[in-house]
Formats: C-alpha cells, structure tokens, sequence
C-alpha cells in the first residue's frame, strides 16, 4: 500500500481539508503554518460557498458542521448600482441536486477544519524556508527533514512554487476590491445580491446570519494599489442598503486581486493545491471551491494510486481541465461584465441564468 509521509505547508483551507481527508485514509501527514494559530483564525471575511465546495466539505466529513454555522443561499440576485433587479434566480436551477449552497465567515469554516484535524499534526509559528529537489524542506529555525511528499498549500505567494517551480508570477487583473463584514438586520437584504456599477464597480453583498452580512465591493484599476482618500466614495452613487453598509467599511480588507499563469502543479514529490496553484478572479466564487476539491482529489490519488509519482500524474490530469473552464468563465463574466451599461444590463435581463447555468454546468459533476 503507497503510505507516502506528506508535509502540507500552510494551514489555511486547502492545507487543513488536505491534512483532514488524508488522516481519514490513516496516511501519515504534518502540517506547518508561518503565522501563529489566532491570527491565521482571524484572517478573511466572508466565503460564499458554492455547491461544489459544500459537497466537497462533505466528502471530507465536515459538512454537518460547517451547515450549522452557515447560511443557506437559496437565491442568487443582480442589480444595477439604483438596486434596479436585472435577473433572479434560484440556486437550485443551477446546481440541481449537486446539494445547498452556503455562506459563512472564512474565520468559522476555518475554526471547523482545525478542530477536525488532530491538533498534533499541525505547527503553527514554522515557516518553510528552502525546499530542495529532493523535498528535503529547510525551515526558519535551521532544521531540515526530508519526506515523499511536500504539498504547496501556501497562498498566492507561495513559498514551495518560488523554489521549485519558477515560471511567471501572478498577473494582476486589473481589480481591486475590499471586503468586510457589516452588522445589518434591517429587511431587505437576503441570500446573495450583486449591484453591478457603471466603469466595472461592483458591490455584493451575501447574508451570513445572525445579523450580519458579507460585503464585497470592487472597481477596474490600471495599478494594483489602493486609491488616495477613503475608497468607500468609489461607491458613494450605490443605491438600496449600499450606503448603510459603507458606513462600517472603514477598516475592510483591501486586496489586488491577481491569476495565477502557471498550469503545472505538480513535479517529482512536491504538488501546489488551493491558490498557490490557480489564484482567480473572484468572479464565479471558485476559489475556495477549487481548492477543496484539490484536497479531495489529491487525497484520493494518495490513497489509491501505486507509488507518489503516480498518485501526483493523477491529480494534474484530474484537476487541469476542471480549473481551466473556470478560468475561461471566469474571463467570460468580466468581460460582460465590463460591456457599456445599456449593453450589460440587457444582457443580463435576457440570458442572466442561463448564464450562469452555462459558467457552472461541467461543476456538476464530480471532480
């Protein structure tokens, strides 16, 4: 039986489901993370989780409990920036009976994937600072160690793909967005609503629960850094509960948001999952999505292929497509959603779900 010793690096999403469903096939794992525990709790704001990503929770055990803490997401709503709707649907006709789609705070989803990995597996305060050709790892005290299998599940900046696997960085995308949480129980505000701006501004915003709302908002830039002055006034035209909201968005998270080009995520002992591997646009909520299904799929390649080499052959090969049609969906809903307005909103009014049933409908089936 092919028992690899695997070191997952970084314990966010990805690193956790990994380390979680590799654990339930007895596969010896370690994981280490560079930040300590409570500021990796802390870290996000709110996730929107497709079906996919629900059933890939599932599959590892964990969607009672993340079900529990989350909001279900029965409709899905675009508006113009007045609160005009522009189309209106239910999940349902889009992901069939894939299963619920949910929101919940990145910080709660996180808390649930620590506590179902045994906590002696996981070191947080260890950074990785070297990873040889023969996945021997160097961390930042001077050890070393060396195992069969190094999984880069370290972001966007990944520090196992700069060492091993070269090639170009991610390429800005030419958004930048903030994202915060807002207190809100006034009507209105329901499941998951896009108001879609003029000059490439959007504001979502997604019901978490218990009196409380995720906010994503989000403008077309040239540069990847933030604006002079309070940015919460790019959005000062926004109707409906927008101005409510931009009232408690002074501390919200900014980000250049940034795609990954590279599309190989695996060579001799060492594969990138999560967004050390496929950084996306946010346009289609697939980031958190793909990358728990790369845990699922690179658990299952370990636990059924004959040695690493091939478990790892396996897991490109089953995840390069899937994350392909993503990118190119991805591409698809910004350039509409860039469109002159008149054009983009009658676009929306007339083809709107079918739409998005197109973006989605390879997700269906299982990874």
């Amino acid at each position: 039986m092919n028992r690899p010793r695997t070191l997952i690096v970084g314990a966010g999403i990805s690193g956790l489901a990994l380390a979680k469903a590799l654990m339930d096939r007895e596969l010896p794992v370690d994981v280490v993370e560079r930040r300590a525990e409570d500021e990796q709790a802390t870290l996000g704001a709110g996730l929107y989780l497709p079906a996919n990503a629900v059933r890939a929770l599932r599959s590892i055990g964990v969607g009672d409990a993340v079900a529990k803490l989350a909001e279900p997401v029965t409709r899905q709503r675009l508006h113009d920036h007045r609160a005009r709707p522009l189309a209106e649907f239910d999940v349902e006709r889009i992901w069939g009976d894939v299963g619920p789609c949910l929101a919940i705070t990145r910080g709660e989803l996180h808390e649930v994937l620590r506590t179902a990995v045994d906590a002696t597996v996981v070191r947080y305060d260890t950074a990785v600072t070297e990873v040889a050709q023969d996945t021997t790892v160097t961390f930042a005290d001077g050890a070393t160690e060396t195992y069969d299998l190094v999984v880069g599940a370290d972001g966007i900046n990944s520090a196992v793909r700069r060492c091993l696997f070269g090639g170009p960085e991610p390429r800005f995308l030419g958004q930048l967005c903030w994202r915060f949480i807002a207190d809100d129980t006034a009507p209105g505000i329901t499941d998951w609503t896009a108001r879609l701006g003029t000059k490439g501004r959007t504001f979502l915003t997604v019901r978490l629960g218990v009196g409380r709302v995720y906010c994503y908002a989000d403008i077309n830039s040239r540069v990847p850094t933030a604006p002079a002055g309070d940015w919460r006034t790019l959005f000062a035209d926004f109707g409906g509960p927008v101005p409510r909201l931009l009232e408690q968005g002074a501390d919200a998270h900014f980000a250049a948001l940034h795609e990954s080009v590279n599309t190989v995520w695996t060579r001799p002992g060492v594969a990138l999952v999560g967004d050390a591997a496929h950084a996306f646009s946010p346009s289609m909520a697939q980031g958190g999505a793909m990358a728990l299904e790369d845990a699922v799929v690179l658990a299952d390649a370990l636990g059924t292929a004959p040695d690493v080499t091939a478990a790892l052959a396996a897991f490109q090969s089953r995840r390069a497509g899937r994350v392909a049609w993503v990118v190119s969906q991805n591409h698809r809903r910004d350039r509409a959603r860039n469109l002159p307005t008149p054009l983009r909103n009658f676009t929306l009014r007339k083809t709107g779900e079918r739409m998005f049933k197109a973006n989605h409908a390879p997700l269906l089936d299982l990874p």
